[in-house]
This record gives C-alpha cells, sequence and structure tokens, in this order.
C-alpha cells in the first residue's frame, strides 16, 4: 500500500488459537459501496504469526469490530469501526449475515455473507428482529438465561451458562460453552440422539464421524436452543438450530463416504456464540442502542429447510433476575494488576539487594532477648 504509514509501535495479539505480532500504522481506505469518501484508520501490520494463518485459508488478515477497551496495544487506539462513524458519521451499528449452512468447512471459502456499515438491510432477514441487551461494552457481552436440547432444559443454574462472560462473536467458529455446561449438552445430545453409541473423540473434536454419502446424519440429532434475555427483563426469546448447523460437514472419502465434525466445543473461560449459530441469523450489533439483534437468515437453508428458528416472548419468572457476575475482570483491568504486582515484586526485590549489601558492622546484633523461640514464631501461630 502506498498509502500506508508506520507508528513504529510494536503490537500482539493472542488468541485461544495462534497469536501474531506486527507494527501499528495507519492506512487510507475506501468503502466500494454506501460510504463515500477515504478514511484514515489504524491498521497493523503483520510481521510475525503463529497458528494464525491456517494451511488452506483464502483471507489473509482480521478486521476486529469490538470495542475500545480490547483495542491493541491499548484502548487509547482508536478502532477502524469507531473511526468510520467519527468521519464518516454513518450510524454506531453494523449488522453481518453469514452463509454457509449445510456446506463444507473446508471449502473454497466464497459461501457469501453480507456486512452491512451503518445499518440494517431489510434484504438479509425474514420475520422479526428480536434484541438483547450489551451488558458490558468490551466484547460484546450478552445474558444467556438457559440452554434447551431437543426441547428439555439442561436445568442448570443460569450462571453456568454466562461464565465467566458470554459473547456474540464471528470470529469464533465453534460454539463454545463453558466446561460444565458443554458436558451437559454432550450428554443430553447423546442421550436424545438415535445413535446408541458413538466416539467419546467425535465430541471433543478429535475425530469425525462419517456417513454414506446418500444418507443424512441431520435426522439422528436434536434441536439445540439457546434463550436470551430481551429488553424487556422480564421477557426472553430463543435462537434455535438444527443439527444441521452443529454437525458440520469437513470431506469427503473417495465416493461413498461424507464426514462431520461436532460444531461445539468446551471452553475455559467463555460461552462463545460464534460462527455455528451466527450463520442462522441476521445478526444486528446496535452499539448505539447498547444491544444485540438476532433475526432469522434466508440463507439458513439446507436442501429448502430452514435450519434456524427464533421464537418468543417467554416469561423469566423461573431464571434469576440477575445471572451475570457482578464482578467482571476485564483483560486491560487484568494487565494493570500484572504490571502492579511486577512493580512490587520489583520494589522487594531492590529492598533486599540494599539489605544485602550493608556492611555486618551496621546490623543489629542478636541479644539473648532477641531469640525467636516457639511462643513468639510466626510460624507457630499462623500454623496454630
Amino acid at each position: 500500500s502506498s498509502t500506508y504509514r508506520s507508528q513504529g509501535i510494536d503490537v500482539t495479539v493472542k488468541y485461544s488459537q495462534g497469536s501474531w505480532t506486527g507494527v501499528l500504522g495507519t492506512d487510507v481506505i475506501t468503502i466500494p459501496k454506501g460510504i463515500d469518501g477515504s478514511y484514515t484508520v489504524n491498521i497493523a501490520t503483520i510481521l510475525e504469526s503463529e497458528n494464525f494463518f491456517l494451511p488452506g485459508v483464502k483471507w489473509h488478515g482480521i478486521l476486529g469490530l469490538a470495542y475500545d477497551a480490547l483495542a491493541k496495544p491499548s484502548s487509547s487506539v482508536e478502532t477502524f469501526f469507531d473511526s468510520l462513524v467519527r468521519q464518516a458519521k454513518i450510524p454506531n451499528i453494523f449488522s453481518l449475515q453469514m452463509c454457509g449452512a449445510g456446506l463444507p468447512v473446508s471449502g473454497s471459502g466464497t459461501n457469501g455473507g453480507s456486512l452491512v456499515l451503518g445499518g440494517i438491510e431489510p434484504s438479509l432477514y425474514m420475520g422479526d428482529i428480536w434484541y438483547t441487551p450489551i451488558k458490558e461494552e468490551w466484547y460484546y457481552q450478552v445474558e444467556i438465561l438457559k440452554l434447551e436440547v431437543g426441547g428439555q432444559n439442561l436445568q442448570l443454574d443460569c450462571r453456568e451458562y454466562n461464565a465467566d462472560k458470554a459473547i456474540v462473536d464471528s470470529g469464533t467458529t465453534l460454539l463454545r460453552l463453558p466446561e460444565k455446561v458443554f458436558s451437559a449438552v454432550v450428554q443430553a445430545i447423546a442421550r436424545t440422539s438415535l445413535i446408541q453409541e458413538f466416539s467419546s473423540g467425535f465430541w471433543t473434536g478429535s475425530q469425525l464421524a462419517c456417513w454414506d454419502k446418500t444418507e443424512k446424519p441431520w435426522a439422528l440429532f436434536p434441536k439445540l436452543s439457546i434463550y436470551l434475555r430481551d429488553e424487556n427483563s422480564s421477557r426472553s426469546f430463543r435462537i434455535s438450530i438444527l443439527p444441521q448447523l452443529y454437525i458440520q460437514p469437513i470431506l469427503g472419502i473417495g465416493d461413498n463416504l461424507q464426514c462431520y465434525r461436532f460444531g461445539i466445543s468446551s471452553s475455559t473461560n467463555a460461552l462463545v456464540i460464534g460462527a455455528t449459530v451466527m450463520e442462522g441469523f441476521y445478526v444486528i450489533f446496535d452499539r448505539a442502542q447498547r444491544r444485540v439483534g438476532f433475526a432469522v437468515s434466508p440463507c439458513a437453508e439446507v436442501d429448502g429447510f430452514p435450519v434456524s428458528e427464533i421464537e418468543g416472548p417467554f416469561t423469566t419468572a423461573d431464571v434469576a433476575t440477575n445471572c451475570v457476575s457482578s464482578v467482571s475482570f476485564h483483560e486491560p483491568v487484568l494487565w494493570i494488576a500484572s504490571y502492579a504486582l511486577m512493580s512490587l515484586c520489583g520494589v522487594i526485590l531492590l529492598v533486599l539487594i540494599i539489605l544485602l549489601l550493608i556492611p555486618p558492622r551496621c546490623q543489629h546484633r542478636y541479644t539473648d532477648n532477641d531469640v525467636v523461640n516457639d511462643e513468639s514464631s510466626l510460624v507457630r501461630h499462623r500454623w496454630k
């Protein structure tokens, strides 16, 4: 790019899978449809990466659309979308339609879809848009009230679904569930599916399951539903995905077999509504009104049949008034805490070095009255 200007600031970004390092700079961008003009935005040049550009991928970078609290190297760096809202004076809202339901994951990467900056496109959804509040402006954090498998409630405390956060993230491929929730979902799917014995490796993502190409395994598995709190806190709505979205074709073997992966995985730090779910919906990130909207996507069809649903409203009388933990440790806060602890350790180390360098004649000489015995020992009292 002839318009790229380096700022000479190093940037490192780590994900749950992969990482990259580079240099922060600026560049001039234009958008081919709907937004006139050229705009200067912050952009990073990736110089080195690890497990980021995976084999066979068709893309060459990543566009972060979350809030500036997660911006790298600090929240003072204006994000791409914030720059566009400020300079182009577009509404503070964008929407996303991801298409690819039922198509092989290892395909050409041209399954299509739409990103609408500054608004909502009516042709990209069917029926009504249901909105859930954004709980925290860092990731797009929402509040999940319950999960159902095959119409049966998992009966978990709603705080389990939001441990330690529940977010909507198109950059995450699978539906990721906290470990306890993941275990309950797998047990429920195995219990309600028409398959009596299934390899554990399929559920953990280490093995594929293969069927004859004339068979459609989706009929063997149940529907999965996620309940989100409505803008009216006494109501909820549910988004449901059929097995066509979470039993995902990967590759064919010979002329007869088609192999599939499980599109749900466990997570140690979040419930993530990723592409596995988002491919069923038109998703609106309404930052102006602090809400995320869901509507059924017309491209969420397999063999002419819809594979996603939205239904509501439902009462929230059977769940807690707040399912989100009141203590939220955001990543920038954790960095600050880490630096503070490092500084404290540095001060203590410096004091110890100074004490070691003090000449012996200046040190206190113990007398019989100074002897530390069992009665005065801090160790003794600690154990007592």
